[in-house]
């Protein structure tokens, strides 16, 4: 049995006017994990460092096995933490500067910046997307709203699996609430995200799913499509939920 990851760090965050303007829920704002005690940073500190799940390595198994959660969370999350602060601590001179507002002008940054920024963010983001303890979707405003904009829950998810099977090469399956406040689904490559402003998807994020094939491939090897179908006996509506009615 793998040591539960249970508790979670406090992390508090100064995301800044352009945090607020994107309108991000407080789930969402928690995946950006500073410091905390919104102290200044010294370069010689992390300014970036991961949430604790909120549940064990093995509690996915009915989607996700424990040693692929392990391997994900422990060493390519861990990485993409780590190498974000370094490219943090070596381009940035504004120590308080936020991941959005480096998203805002991510083409001003180095390709590490990027990808590790991406990478930290929508892992942290994903994370939060997954519960052992599923529960469908089945009324509420988001629940509203996804019939409204995609026909039924059931058409939405054919909608968003498709997006997910067909992403060409590593990257992510995203739902996202655009300014208009229309739902989208779409995708994105690597470690890109919708709040890049060089994505072609634009928005705020509400839901994600990682596609890179070290989050799939020790159960499901070439077969991405089994490992999203599966995906939906894990989804945190909850969390989904929220993201939709703080945005």
């Amino acid at each position: 049995m793998k040591k539960s990851l249970k508790n979670r760090r406090d992390f508090i965050i100064d995301t800044g006017k352009a945090t607020l303007a994107l309108g991000l829920s407080s789930s969402l704002i928690s995946a950006l994990a500073c410091s905390p005690n919104n102290k200044i940073i010294k370069t010689s500190e992390l300014r970036f460092t991961q949430n604790n799940l909120l549940y064990n390595f093995d509690a996915l198994q009915v989607a996700i096995d424990a040693q692929t959660m392990e391997i994900h969370y422990t060493k390519h999350a861990t990485a993409y933490c780590k190498n974000l602060n370094e490219a943090y601590s070596a381009e940035i001179k504004n120590l308080d500067k936020s991941i959005i507002e480096i998203f805002n002008e991510i083409s001003k940054y180095s390709d590490k910046m990027r990808n590790n920024g991406g990478g930290h963010f929508n892992h942290e983001m994903f994370w939060q997307c997954l519960t052992p303890n599923f529960s469908d979707l089945t009324s509420g405003k988001l629940f509203n709203k996804i019939v409204s904009d995609f026909g039924s829950l059931e058409s939405f998810k054919t909608q968003f699996t498709s997006a997910a099977k067909n992403r060409f090469g590593s990257g992510w399956a995203w739902l996202i609430k655009t300014k208009d406040g229309k739902l989208v689904i779409g995708s994105t490559p690597n470690q890109d995200n919708p709040l890049m402003y060089i994505s072609d998807l634009k928005g705020t994020p509400l839901l994600c799913l990682d596609v890179w094939e070290h989050a799939y491939y020790l159960r499901y090897q070439n077969k991405r499509a089994d490992y999203v179908d599966n995906f939906w006996k894990i989804v945190n509506w909850s969390f989904v939920e929220k993201n939709y009615s703080e945005s």
